[in-house]
């Protein structure tokens, strides 16, 4: 079996996955605004158990990187990434707000790592698909969703190593750090930009700055790919139905 072929029957395997795997692409959103480490049961556990399920899901959707990193293939350097985040999670919500500052943003910043290599890979998916379903589509907001959760994570970093990074404005009571600056994240690259929380040190303006442009970025790759692929994919269905009116 080719490479080429690998990689088809691979992503046809997959491609059932991804409407589910959106499914758990919201799941921490939803459980974004509940949770709290000091809080009942629901609101300690629901967001690590959300985070979990998406981690599973994205492993088992994607397909395999071949690709290698020194000695390691970038595969299992991937899988490894979604372990630690999958265990690292429920530490702060196990130990309360005792999580030394330098430890939390370690753990933070793999799953962030684990978030964007995800994105990566679907951006890659996207680029081989050879036509859009709805099953493409639900990858593509699946994309989407992952470059606010690590643009999230990644502010969230940013907040713990420099408390001086971002004014947070009015907090809710009880509402996490990571919370806030999900929201952050997502409002910021949805080009809204409330106002209530932004950057305040020349490192989260430069920050704020990548995320835009990043966002941007996927947005109009991916506008692109779609209806490139789209147009492709209706060309073929064309000309077969001339071929076959032609060949009568």
């Amino acid at each position: 079996m080719t490479l080429q072929s690998l990689w088809s029957s691979q992503m046809k395997a997959g491609e059932s996955q991804f409407p589910l795997f959106l499914v758990t692409t919201l799941l921490p959103l939803l459980a974004l605004p509940t949770a709290d480490l000091q809080g009942t049961a629901l609101q300690r556990y629901g967001l690590p158990l959300a985070t979990d399920l998406l981690i599973f899901q994205s492993v088992r959707a994607m397909p395999p990187w071949q690709a290698r990193f020194g000695l390691l293939k970038l595969n299992q350097i991937y899988r490894w990434l979604g372990l630690l985040a999958a265990l690292n999670v429920w530490i702060p919500f196990l130990l309360g707000h005792n999580l030394p500052s330098g430890i939390r943003a370690i753990f933070v910043t793999i799953r962030a790592a684990f978030f964007l290599l995800t994105a990566i890979r679907i951006i890659q998916v996207l680029t081989t698909s050879t036509k859009v379903t709805g099953r493409t589509l639900c990858l593509a907001a699946a994309g989407y969703i992952h470059l606010g959760l690590t643009c999230g994570q990644l502010a969230t970093v940013l907040q713990v190593v420099d408390s001086d990074s971002f004014r947070l404005g009015a907090m809710a009571r009880g509402e996490e750090l990571v919370t806030r600056l999900s929201y952050f994240a997502f409002i910021t690259i949805g080009t809204q930009g409330y106002g209530d929380v932004v950057p305040a040190s020349p490192i989260g303006e430069c920050f704020v700055v990548l995320m835009s442009i990043a966002s941007t970025l996927y947005v109009s790759l991916l506008i692109g790919l779609l209806l490139s692929r789209y147009i492709h994919y209706r060309t073929k269905l064309i000309l077969k139905d001339v071929s076959e009116e032609a060949s009568r």
